[in-house]
Protein backbone atom coordinates (compact mmCIF):
# COMPACT_ATOMS: atom_id res chain seq x y z
CA UNK A 1 0.00 0.00 0.00
CA UNK A 2 2.83 2.43 0.87
CA UNK A 3 4.56 1.68 -2.46
CA UNK A 4 1.31 2.42 -4.33
CA UNK A 5 0.85 5.68 -2.46
CA UNK A 6 4.46 6.64 -3.15
CA UNK A 7 4.04 6.04 -6.89
CA UNK A 8 1.01 8.33 -7.02
CA UNK A 9 2.50 11.08 -4.88
CA UNK A 10 4.14 13.75 -7.10
CA UNK A 11 7.94 13.56 -6.84
CA UNK A 12 11.07 13.20 -8.97
CA UNK A 13 13.92 11.43 -7.19
CA UNK A 14 16.31 11.87 -10.13
CA UNK A 15 15.80 15.65 -10.05
CA UNK A 16 16.43 15.69 -6.28
CA UNK A 17 19.64 13.70 -6.71
CA UNK A 18 20.75 15.94 -9.56
CA UNK A 19 20.30 19.03 -7.38
CA UNK A 20 22.39 17.56 -4.55
CA UNK A 21 25.06 16.27 -6.93
CA UNK A 22 25.32 19.68 -8.60
CA UNK A 23 25.69 21.44 -5.23
CA UNK A 24 28.64 19.23 -4.28
CA UNK A 25 30.13 19.36 -7.77
CA UNK A 26 30.01 23.15 -8.15
CA UNK A 27 29.81 25.13 -4.91
CA UNK A 28 29.03 28.37 -6.74
CA UNK A 29 25.57 27.07 -7.73
CA UNK A 30 24.42 26.62 -4.11
CA UNK A 31 23.19 30.21 -3.84
CA UNK A 32 20.97 29.69 -6.89
CA UNK A 33 19.56 26.46 -5.49
CA UNK A 34 18.65 27.79 -2.04
CA UNK A 35 16.86 30.69 -3.72
CA UNK A 36 14.46 28.17 -5.29
CA UNK A 37 14.07 25.18 -2.97
CA UNK A 38 13.97 24.52 0.75
CA UNK A 39 14.63 21.31 2.70
CA UNK A 40 10.92 20.50 2.98
CA UNK A 41 10.62 20.51 -0.84
CA UNK A 42 12.52 17.20 -1.00
CA UNK A 43 10.38 14.07 -1.07
CA UNK A 44 13.16 11.66 -0.02
CA UNK A 45 14.08 11.84 3.66
CA UNK A 46 17.71 11.00 2.84
CA UNK A 47 17.87 13.76 0.22
CA UNK A 48 16.30 16.23 2.62
CA UNK A 49 18.91 15.40 5.27
CA UNK A 50 21.80 15.89 2.84
CA UNK A 51 20.36 19.20 1.61
CA UNK A 52 20.06 20.45 5.20
CA UNK A 53 23.70 19.50 5.80
CA UNK A 54 24.91 21.31 2.66
CA UNK A 55 22.78 24.35 3.50
CA UNK A 56 24.20 24.51 7.03
CA UNK A 57 27.78 24.18 5.77
CA UNK A 58 27.28 26.87 3.15
CA UNK A 59 25.66 29.21 5.69
CA UNK A 60 28.70 28.87 7.98
CA UNK A 61 31.20 29.44 5.17
CA UNK A 62 32.46 25.87 5.10
CA UNK A 63 33.82 24.26 1.94
CA UNK A 64 31.22 22.01 0.26
CA UNK A 65 32.35 18.90 -1.63
CA UNK A 66 31.69 15.13 -1.29
CA UNK A 67 34.45 14.61 1.31
CA UNK A 68 33.45 17.54 3.54
CA UNK A 69 29.75 16.66 3.32
CA UNK A 70 30.44 13.08 4.46
CA UNK A 71 32.54 14.38 7.34
CA UNK A 72 29.76 16.79 8.36
CA UNK A 73 27.26 13.94 8.28
CA UNK A 74 29.50 12.05 10.70
CA UNK A 75 29.73 15.05 13.04
CA UNK A 76 25.95 15.53 12.95
CA UNK A 77 25.29 11.86 13.65
CA UNK A 78 23.48 11.42 10.32
CA UNK A 79 26.09 9.15 8.76
CA UNK A 80 25.05 5.56 7.99
CA UNK A 81 26.73 2.57 6.36
CA UNK A 82 25.11 3.54 3.05
CA UNK A 83 26.12 7.24 3.16
CA UNK A 84 29.47 6.83 1.42
CA UNK A 85 28.00 4.85 -1.49
CA UNK A 86 24.99 7.17 -1.78
CA UNK A 87 27.16 10.31 -2.00
CA UNK A 88 29.21 8.61 -4.71
CA UNK A 89 26.01 7.86 -6.64
CA UNK A 90 24.92 11.48 -6.35
CA UNK A 91 28.19 12.64 -7.88
CA UNK A 92 27.76 10.24 -10.79
CA UNK A 93 24.22 11.43 -11.58
CA UNK A 94 25.31 14.76 -13.08
CA UNK A 95 28.48 15.36 -15.12
CA UNK A 96 27.94 19.14 -14.89
CA UNK A 97 26.01 21.61 -12.76
CA UNK A 98 24.92 23.67 -15.78
CA UNK A 99 21.25 22.60 -15.48
CA UNK A 100 20.93 22.85 -11.70
CA UNK A 101 18.30 25.63 -11.87
CA UNK A 102 16.05 23.47 -14.07
CA UNK A 103 16.52 20.52 -11.68
CA UNK A 104 15.65 22.77 -8.72
CA UNK A 105 12.50 24.03 -10.42
CA UNK A 106 11.36 20.44 -11.00
CA UNK A 107 11.84 19.66 -7.31
CA UNK A 108 9.93 22.81 -6.33
CA UNK A 109 7.11 22.05 -8.76
CA UNK A 110 6.67 18.52 -7.41
CA UNK A 111 6.68 19.86 -3.87
CA UNK A 112 3.94 22.36 -4.77
CA UNK A 113 1.88 19.60 -6.37
CA UNK A 114 2.15 17.58 -3.14
CA UNK A 115 1.02 20.61 -1.17
CA UNK A 116 -1.94 21.07 -3.52
CA UNK A 117 -2.83 17.42 -3.09
CA UNK A 118 -2.61 17.74 0.69
CA UNK A 119 -4.74 20.90 0.65
CA UNK A 120 -7.28 19.15 -1.57
CA UNK A 121 -7.53 16.26 0.86
CA UNK A 122 -8.04 18.70 3.75
CA UNK A 123 -10.76 20.55 1.84
CA UNK A 124 -12.49 17.28 0.93
CA UNK A 125 -12.42 16.22 4.57
CA UNK A 126 -13.85 19.57 5.70
CA UNK A 127 -16.60 19.46 3.06
CA UNK A 128 -17.66 15.90 3.85
CA UNK A 129 -17.71 16.57 7.59
CA UNK A 130 -19.74 19.75 7.09
CA UNK A 131 -18.11 21.44 10.08
CA UNK A 132 -18.32 25.23 10.07
CA UNK A 133 -20.68 25.63 7.14
CA UNK A 134 -20.04 26.38 3.47
CA UNK A 135 -18.84 29.99 3.94
CA UNK A 136 -16.28 28.98 6.58
CA UNK A 137 -14.97 26.20 4.34
CA UNK A 138 -14.82 28.59 1.36
CA UNK A 139 -12.77 31.05 3.44
CA UNK A 140 -10.40 28.21 4.37
CA UNK A 141 -10.05 27.23 0.71
CA UNK A 142 -9.18 30.83 -0.23
CA UNK A 143 -6.59 30.97 2.54
CA UNK A 144 -4.96 27.66 1.58
CA UNK A 145 -4.73 28.58 -2.12
CA UNK A 146 -3.30 32.01 -1.30
CA UNK A 147 -0.66 30.54 0.99
CA UNK A 148 0.33 27.99 -1.66
CA UNK A 149 0.61 30.75 -4.27
CA UNK A 150 2.80 32.91 -2.06
CA UNK A 151 4.90 29.97 -0.90
CA UNK A 152 4.08 30.47 2.76
CA UNK A 153 1.93 27.47 3.55
CA UNK A 154 3.38 27.26 7.05
CA UNK A 155 5.10 29.80 9.26
CA UNK A 156 8.07 28.26 11.05
CA UNK A 157 10.41 29.53 13.73
CA UNK A 158 12.91 31.84 12.03
CA UNK A 159 16.52 32.21 13.13
CA UNK A 160 17.31 35.70 14.45
CA UNK A 161 20.14 36.03 11.90
CA UNK A 162 17.60 35.88 9.06
CA UNK A 163 15.47 38.53 10.72
CA UNK A 164 18.48 40.76 11.36
CA UNK A 165 19.42 40.64 7.68
CA UNK A 166 15.89 41.67 6.73
CA UNK A 167 15.86 44.54 9.23
CA UNK A 168 19.28 45.81 8.09
CA UNK A 169 17.99 45.83 4.49
CA UNK A 170 15.00 47.90 5.62
CA UNK A 171 17.35 50.34 7.36
CA UNK A 172 19.45 50.61 4.20
CA UNK A 173 16.34 51.25 2.11
CA UNK A 174 15.17 53.96 4.54
CA UNK A 175 18.62 55.59 4.48
CA UNK A 176 18.67 55.53 0.69
CA UNK A 177 15.19 57.07 0.50
CA UNK A 178 16.31 59.87 2.82
CA UNK A 179 12.75 60.52 4.00
CA UNK A 180 13.48 59.97 7.68
CA UNK A 181 10.62 57.47 7.99
CA UNK A 182 10.47 53.70 7.62
CA UNK A 183 7.12 53.36 5.84
CA UNK A 184 5.13 54.96 3.04
CA UNK A 185 4.32 58.63 3.47
CA UNK A 186 0.76 59.66 4.36
CA UNK A 187 1.07 63.03 2.66
CA UNK A 188 1.23 64.75 6.05
CA UNK A 189 4.91 65.15 6.94
CA UNK A 190 4.36 66.10 10.60
CA UNK A 191 2.21 63.01 11.10
CA UNK A 192 4.78 60.82 9.32
CA UNK A 193 7.46 61.93 11.75
CA UNK A 194 5.40 60.68 14.69
CA UNK A 195 4.11 57.35 13.32
CA UNK A 196 7.13 56.71 11.01
CA UNK A 197 4.83 56.54 7.99
CA UNK A 198 2.60 53.63 6.99
CA UNK A 199 4.47 50.41 7.72
CA UNK A 200 3.89 46.83 6.61
CA UNK A 201 1.61 44.69 8.77
CA UNK A 202 0.42 47.64 10.88
CA UNK A 203 -3.25 48.00 11.83
CA UNK A 204 -4.00 51.73 12.01
CA UNK A 205 -7.25 52.98 13.51
CA UNK A 206 -8.55 56.48 12.69
CA UNK A 207 -11.40 57.32 15.06
CA UNK A 208 -13.72 60.27 15.52
CA UNK A 209 -17.29 61.33 16.12
CA UNK A 210 -19.45 61.52 12.96
CA UNK A 211 -18.77 64.57 10.80
CA UNK A 212 -15.17 65.14 11.91
CA UNK A 213 -13.73 63.99 8.57
CA UNK A 214 -12.33 60.51 9.15
CA UNK A 215 -13.45 59.34 5.69
CA UNK A 216 -11.88 62.43 4.11
CA UNK A 217 -8.47 61.99 5.72
CA UNK A 218 -8.51 58.27 4.84
CA UNK A 219 -9.20 59.17 1.18
CA UNK A 220 -6.45 61.79 1.28
CA UNK A 221 -3.98 59.16 2.48
CA UNK A 222 -5.25 56.49 0.08
CA UNK A 223 -4.90 58.69 -3.01
CA UNK A 224 -1.49 59.95 -1.90
CA UNK A 225 -0.16 56.41 -1.40
CA UNK A 226 -1.58 55.27 -4.75
CA UNK A 227 0.11 58.19 -6.53
CA UNK A 228 3.47 58.14 -4.78
CA UNK A 229 4.08 54.42 -4.26
CA UNK A 230 2.75 53.14 -7.58
CA UNK A 231 1.10 50.30 -5.66
CA UNK A 232 -2.58 49.38 -5.62
CA UNK A 233 -4.71 50.78 -2.79
CA UNK A 234 -7.90 48.87 -1.93
CA UNK A 235 -10.73 50.89 -0.37
CA UNK A 236 -13.71 49.09 1.15
CA UNK A 237 -16.57 51.50 1.85
CA UNK A 238 -19.51 50.19 3.84
CA UNK A 239 -21.05 53.66 4.25
CA UNK A 240 -20.60 55.63 1.03
CA UNK A 241 -21.06 54.56 -2.59
CA UNK A 242 -18.26 54.51 -5.17
CA UNK A 243 -19.76 57.57 -6.84
CA UNK A 244 -19.79 59.52 -3.56
CA UNK A 245 -16.15 58.63 -2.87
CA UNK A 246 -15.14 59.57 -6.43
CA UNK A 247 -16.94 62.91 -6.05
CA UNK A 248 -14.99 63.63 -2.87
CA UNK A 249 -11.71 62.73 -4.53
CA UNK A 250 -12.48 65.02 -7.47
CA UNK A 251 -13.47 67.92 -5.19
CA UNK A 252 -10.34 67.54 -3.03
CA UNK A 253 -8.00 67.21 -6.02
CA UNK A 254 -9.49 69.99 -8.17
CA UNK A 255 -10.30 72.38 -5.27
CA UNK A 256 -13.82 72.83 -6.56
CA UNK A 257 -16.67 73.03 -4.04
CA UNK A 258 -18.33 69.63 -3.76
CA UNK A 259 -21.81 71.21 -3.91
CA UNK A 260 -20.93 72.87 -7.23
CA UNK A 261 -19.76 69.55 -8.62
CA UNK A 262 -23.02 67.88 -7.64
CA UNK A 263 -25.07 70.54 -9.43
CA UNK A 264 -22.70 70.79 -12.41
CA UNK A 265 -22.63 74.58 -12.11
CA UNK A 266 -18.93 75.13 -12.73
CA UNK A 267 -17.21 77.64 -14.98
CA UNK A 268 -14.77 77.02 -17.83
CA UNK A 269 -11.67 77.28 -15.63
CA UNK A 270 -13.15 74.81 -13.16
CA UNK A 271 -13.92 72.37 -15.99
CA UNK A 272 -10.24 72.44 -16.92
CA UNK A 273 -9.21 71.79 -13.31
CA UNK A 274 -11.79 69.03 -13.03
CA UNK A 275 -10.45 67.32 -16.15
CA UNK A 276 -6.84 67.56 -14.89
CA UNK A 277 -7.86 66.16 -11.49
CA UNK A 278 -9.77 63.27 -13.10
CA UNK A 279 -6.75 62.39 -15.24
CA UNK A 280 -4.44 62.38 -12.22
CA UNK A 281 -6.79 60.22 -10.15
CA UNK A 282 -7.35 57.80 -13.04
CA UNK A 283 -3.61 57.14 -13.24
CA UNK A 284 -3.53 56.07 -9.58
CA UNK A 285 -4.07 52.39 -8.84
CA UNK A 286 -7.11 52.88 -6.65
CA UNK A 287 -9.74 50.13 -6.33
CA UNK A 288 -13.07 50.64 -4.51
CA UNK A 289 -15.63 48.13 -3.25
CA UNK A 290 -18.85 49.60 -1.82
CA UNK A 291 -20.57 46.33 -0.89
CA UNK A 292 -21.97 47.04 2.59
CA UNK A 293 -22.39 43.34 3.39
CA UNK A 294 -18.71 42.34 3.15
CA UNK A 295 -16.95 40.63 6.04
CA UNK A 296 -13.25 41.11 6.80
CA UNK A 297 -12.55 37.58 5.59
CA UNK A 298 -14.17 38.36 2.25
CA UNK A 299 -12.13 41.55 2.00
CA UNK A 300 -9.00 39.53 2.72
CA UNK A 301 -9.91 37.07 -0.03
CA UNK A 302 -10.24 39.91 -2.56
CA UNK A 303 -6.97 41.52 -1.45
CA UNK A 304 -5.08 38.23 -1.86
CA UNK A 305 -5.72 38.47 -5.60
CA UNK A 306 -3.93 41.83 -5.89
CA UNK A 307 -0.24 41.26 -6.66
CA UNK A 308 1.02 44.83 -6.06
CA UNK A 309 -1.11 45.72 -3.04
CA UNK A 310 0.26 48.62 -0.98
CA UNK A 311 -2.53 49.68 1.40
CA UNK A 312 -6.02 48.64 2.54
CA UNK A 313 -8.60 51.16 3.82
CA UNK A 314 -11.84 50.06 5.52
CA UNK A 315 -14.67 52.53 6.23
CA UNK A 316 -15.80 51.75 8.86
CA UNK A 317 -15.52 49.09 11.57
CA UNK A 318 -18.84 49.41 13.41
CA UNK A 319 -20.86 49.11 10.18
CA UNK A 320 -19.41 45.62 9.74
CA UNK A 321 -20.88 44.23 12.94
CA UNK A 322 -24.42 43.67 11.63
CA UNK A 323 -23.25 42.05 8.39
CA UNK A 324 -20.68 39.82 10.05
CA UNK A 325 -23.10 38.62 12.72
CA UNK A 326 -25.41 37.38 9.97
CA UNK A 327 -22.51 35.54 8.30
CA UNK A 328 -21.66 33.30 11.20
CA UNK A 329 -19.11 35.24 13.29
CA UNK A 330 -18.61 33.91 16.77
CA UNK A 331 -19.92 36.21 19.45
CA UNK A 332 -23.23 37.02 21.03
CA UNK A 333 -22.94 40.79 21.43
CA UNK A 334 -21.38 43.79 19.72
CA UNK A 335 -18.28 43.80 21.90
CA UNK A 336 -17.47 40.19 20.98
CA UNK A 337 -18.24 40.78 17.30
CA UNK A 338 -16.08 43.91 17.12
CA UNK A 339 -13.34 41.93 18.87
CA UNK A 340 -13.52 39.27 16.13
CA UNK A 341 -13.41 41.97 13.46
CA UNK A 342 -10.41 43.83 14.90
CA UNK A 343 -8.44 40.60 15.36
CA UNK A 344 -9.19 39.55 11.78
CA UNK A 345 -8.08 42.96 10.53
CA UNK A 346 -4.75 42.54 12.31
CA UNK A 347 -4.40 39.07 10.77
CA UNK A 348 -5.15 40.65 7.38
CA UNK A 349 -2.37 43.21 7.83
CA UNK A 350 0.17 40.54 8.84
CA UNK A 351 -0.78 38.06 6.14
CA UNK A 352 -0.84 40.62 3.30
CA UNK A 353 2.21 42.45 4.72
CA UNK A 354 0.65 45.84 4.06
CA UNK A 355 -0.69 48.56 6.36
CA UNK A 356 -4.43 48.36 6.99
CA UNK A 357 -6.29 51.56 7.92
CA UNK A 358 -9.65 51.02 9.55
CA UNK A 359 -11.99 53.85 10.49
CA UNK A 360 -13.92 53.68 13.73
CA UNK A 361 -16.57 55.71 15.48
CA UNK A 362 -16.07 57.13 18.93
CA UNK A 363 -18.73 56.71 21.58
CA UNK A 364 -20.72 59.68 22.87
CA UNK A 365 -18.64 59.76 26.06
CA UNK A 366 -16.36 62.41 24.56
CA UNK A 367 -19.31 64.75 24.00
CA UNK A 368 -20.45 64.37 27.60
CA UNK A 369 -17.21 65.88 28.86
CA UNK A 370 -17.67 69.60 29.49
CA UNK A 371 -14.10 70.85 29.52
CA UNK A 372 -12.29 68.82 26.86
CA UNK A 373 -14.05 66.82 24.16
CA UNK A 374 -10.84 65.61 22.51
CA UNK A 375 -10.88 61.86 21.84
CA UNK A 376 -9.34 59.39 24.25
CA UNK A 377 -8.63 55.68 23.85
CA UNK A 378 -11.49 54.89 26.22
CA UNK A 379 -13.88 56.63 23.81
CA UNK A 380 -13.47 53.91 21.21
CA UNK A 381 -16.77 52.07 20.87
CA UNK A 382 -16.29 48.49 22.07
CA UNK A 383 -12.77 49.78 22.75
CA UNK A 384 -10.96 46.93 24.52
CA UNK A 385 -10.14 44.70 21.57
CA UNK A 386 -9.63 47.58 19.12
CA UNK A 387 -7.10 49.26 21.39
CA UNK A 388 -5.32 45.95 21.98
CA UNK A 389 -5.09 44.85 18.32
CA UNK A 390 -4.18 48.22 16.80
CA UNK A 391 -0.57 49.28 16.29
CA UNK A 392 -1.55 52.94 15.91
CA UNK A 393 -4.71 54.74 17.02
CA UNK A 394 -5.40 58.29 15.87
CA UNK A 395 -8.33 60.49 16.90
CA UNK A 396 -9.65 63.45 14.89
CA UNK A 397 -10.89 66.59 16.64
CA UNK A 398 -12.13 69.95 15.35
CA UNK A 399 -12.92 72.66 17.86
CA UNK A 400 -15.23 74.46 15.41
CA UNK A 401 -17.39 71.34 15.18
CA UNK A 402 -18.68 72.13 18.66
CA UNK A 403 -18.24 75.91 18.98
CA UNK A 404 -19.21 76.92 15.41
CA UNK A 405 -18.69 80.67 14.86
CA UNK A 406 -17.24 81.16 18.36
CA UNK A 407 -14.21 78.95 17.68
CA UNK A 408 -10.76 80.48 18.07
CA UNK A 409 -9.42 77.97 15.56
CA UNK A 410 -11.81 77.77 12.60
CA UNK A 411 -11.05 75.05 10.07
CA UNK A 412 -8.16 73.70 12.13
CA UNK A 413 -8.23 69.97 12.84
CA UNK A 414 -6.18 68.04 15.36
CA UNK A 415 -4.95 64.55 14.49
CA UNK A 416 -4.16 63.11 17.91
CA UNK A 417 -1.93 60.02 17.99
CA UNK A 418 -3.34 58.18 21.02
CA UNK A 419 -1.36 54.97 20.66
CA UNK A 420 1.82 54.28 18.73
CA UNK A 421 3.77 51.03 18.97
CA UNK A 422 6.50 52.60 16.85
CA UNK A 423 7.27 55.49 19.15
CA UNK A 424 5.81 58.62 20.62
CA UNK A 425 2.29 59.98 20.78
CA UNK A 426 1.36 63.57 20.05
CA UNK A 427 -0.86 65.96 18.12
CA UNK A 428 -0.56 67.21 14.54
CA UNK A 429 -2.55 70.24 13.40
CA UNK A 430 -4.07 70.09 9.91
CA UNK A 431 -6.09 72.48 7.77
CA UNK A 432 -9.68 71.41 7.14
CA UNK A 433 -11.27 72.61 3.90
CA UNK A 434 -15.00 71.89 4.41
CA UNK A 435 -16.07 72.91 0.90
CA UNK A 436 -13.64 70.35 -0.55
CA UNK A 437 -13.98 67.82 2.34
CA UNK A 438 -10.20 67.75 2.35
CA UNK A 439 -7.31 67.91 4.81
CA UNK A 440 -3.97 69.60 4.03
CA UNK A 441 -0.85 70.38 6.08
CA UNK A 442 -1.04 73.81 7.71
CA UNK A 443 2.10 74.91 5.87
CA UNK A 444 0.53 74.33 2.44
CA UNK A 445 -1.27 77.15 0.65
CA UNK A 446 -3.49 77.03 -2.40
CA UNK A 447 -5.02 79.61 -4.69
CA UNK A 448 -8.76 80.13 -4.29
Amino acid sequence: MDDLLSRHTPHNINAERSVLGSMMLEESCIADVIGIVRAEDFYSTANKSIFETIFSMYSHGKRVDPITVLEQLREDGSYTDESNEYIRELMMVVPTAANVIEYSQIVKDKSLLRSILEAGNDITSMATSGEGGAMTILDAVESKVYKLRTGSSRVELVDINTTLVEVVELIKAAAKAGSGISGMTTGFSDLDRIIMGLNKSDLIIIASRPGMGKTSIALNIALHVAKKSGKTVAVFSLEMSRAQLALRLLSASSYIDGKKLQTGRINEDEWIRLKEAAEQISRAKLKINDDASLTVTEMLAQCRRIDDLGLVVIDYMQLMSAATNERGYRGENRVQIIGEISRTMKVMAKELEVPVISLSQLSRESEKRKDDKRPQLSDLRESGSIEQDADIVMGLYRDDYYTKEESEFPNIAECIVLKNRRGETGTVNLRWDPEFTNFTPLTRRHEE
